[in-house]
């Protein structure tokens, strides 16, 4: 005989009558008694637990209050005075310090802010090599200064309009640029523009047109000082006065560059840290003593920056340590390493330093930007002397001559320099 099957549970108010006669009906389950909910509890209100008793088995966690606690509130209370000193170098983590930066640029300053100099510092970037790095180092620096207090303008002299596109402003063909400014003759105050998220920051921008600038100005008169006097102009009549105004060359030595040079006081030369880098550093250099010689005594050569820094190749470190040794003190001591979110930046029309505040490439700038503003500069006047010539250092090992050189451009070299080799610079006149 088959045993019976097991009964199954039914729904509520359900159940099954077997056609068997040996088999019982399967029993209606009982009914579901909801468990009773308990009333939600409001924020900051103690729940009171009752007292374990001794043999009551494991204890009860004590009472506990809902919401911030006390520690959470004056850490909150505290974020400014943190920040601040993460910022200022005390023994924190780089975590800390980039998630502080990043706070401060949202707020629109970063840091104490930067002295201002004597007067309007005029600065050219310019390497005739491409892709060292002047339009990056040109809108960063920029920002980092205008971030740390100080006003700034960028000039961007580059067909390309690179600089005018990381720093967000408008350089399509209606758009008066520096184009007019050079061959129309048009006000500097008219094509100047703000830059959006970095107060204290502004922009003449540079279309297309630019492009044949180049050709256009050869037949103009004072076709070199264009700018120059353009500028003057405009700081003249401006009200407000700008600390620092940086000018964006083209990879070239052609006019556009010329007038550059003419315009400035310092030369900022980038340099990747790479041997082909080097290789037009020598005629930048000639171009910068001709200019000086011919039109503008007082350009000198006042900083470079090493750029695009691997620190997992000897090379860089090499070319780093070459470069620090034959020009000394004119390098600044902060590097900027090779950064993807360097190189993302432009394409959200912003700059390392609002695109991603707390990355390494805009640490290494807003370091770097401090030191070009604690420099020592000296006031210009009318009796002001000119600056003194490009002079290298002295080489480490004795010197010889290139050959095929002319008598007017013998150099001196040190055998294992390579940037003493790639440079070709004159040599200094014994004069005993």
């Amino acid at each position: 005989m088959a045993e019976p099957l097991p009964p199954y549970a039914l729904p509520a108010g359900f159940s099954v009558q077997s056609s068997n006669p040996r088999q019982p009906a399967v029993p209606p389950a009982p009914p579901v008694v909801a468990s009773p909910v308990p009333p939600p509890i409001a924020p900051n209100v103690t729940v009171a637990l009752p007292e374990p008793s001794v043999n009551a088995g494991p204890a009860v966690r004590p009472a506990r209050a809902f919401g911030p606690s006390e520690e959470a509130i004056q850490a909150a209370a505290d974020v400014s005075r943190e920040t601040t000193a993460a910022f200022s170098g005390d023994d924190d983590t780089p975590l800390a310090r980039a998630a502080a930066t990043a706070v401060m640029v949202a707020a629109g300053r970063v840091g104490d802010p930067l002295p201002k100099p004597p007067h309007t510092r005029v600065i050219t970037v310019a390497n005739q090599k491409g892709g060292v790095g002047k339009t990056t180092t040109t809108v960063n620096i920029a920002a980092g200064l205008a971030l740390q207090g100080l006003r700034v303008l960028v000039i961007d002299l580059d067909p390309q309009g690179n600089a005018s596109t990381a720093l967000g402003v408008p350089h399509h063909a209606e758009v008066d640029s520096v184009y007019e400014v050079l061959v129309d003759e048009m006000p500097l105050a008219a094509t100047v523009q703000p830059v959006e998220r970095i107060p204290g920051l502004f922009a003449v921008p540079a279309t297309l047109d630019l492009a044949g600038a180049e050709i256009e100005l050869v037949s103009l008169v004072a076709r070199e000082t264009r700018l120059r006097r353009a500028v003057e102009a405009y700081l003249a009549q401006s009200n407000d006065r700008f600390d620092y105004v940086l000018i964006d060359c083209p990879p070239s030595l052609g006019l556009l560059t010329v007038n550059a040079l003419v315009a400035a006081d310092e030369v900022l030369i980038p340099i990747q840290c790479e041997y082909y880098a080097l290789e037009g550093l020598g005629q930048l250099i000639r171009n910068v003593d001709m200019v000086r010689a011919h039109l503008n005594p007082g350009l000198h050569v006042s900083s470079i920056l090493l750029t695009m820094y691997d620190g997992r190749t000897k090379l860089a470190a090499q070319v780093a340590d070459e470069v620090r040794g034959h020009f000394n003190d004119r390098v600044l001591a902060t590097a900027i390493p090779r950064s993807v979110r360097v190189s993302e930046a432009p394409g959200f029309q912003q700059t390392v330093l609002t695109y991603d505040p707390g990355s390494t490439g805009a640490q290494c700038y807003l370091q770097a930007s401090r030191e070009l503003a604690q420099q020592v500069v000296a006031p210009i006047g009318k009796g002001s002397q000119p600056a003194a010539p490009f002079a290298p250092a002295a080489p480490a090992a004795p010197a010889v001559p290139v050959v095929g050189a002319t008598p007017a451009r013998i150099t001196e070299q040190a055998p294992t320099s390579r940037v003493v080799r790639s440079l070709h610079l004159p040599v200094q006149e014994d004069q005993s």
